[in-house]
């Protein structure tokens, strides 16, 4: 893999198992379709920001957190 892209799916995956989830609570508390955010999270690193901001706040996780870091430790920032 890239070194500067992000597995966003596989880290919500994670999270979800750490905190005893499933999608379908998730995409109930992100307000979505429960099996198309199960084909999202599992097909894809990307996805669209209001989903992620919407799941950041259904995990109570700060998912953009890693996107901000990768910026900080590109040389020319």
């Amino acid at each position: 893999m890239d070194e500067n892209k992000i597995d966003i799916g596989k880290l919500i995956f994670q999270k979800l198992k750490e905190k005893d989830r499933t999608v379908v609570w998730l995409a109930k508390q992100a307000g979505y379709d429960n099996s198309n955010l199960g084909k999202i999270l599992k097909n894809s690193r990307y996805i669209n920001v209001d989903l992620l901001f919407r799941i950041s706040a259904a995990l109570e996780e700060d998912f953009f957190t890693c996107y901000s870091q990768k910026l900080k430790e590109r040389k020319n920032w």
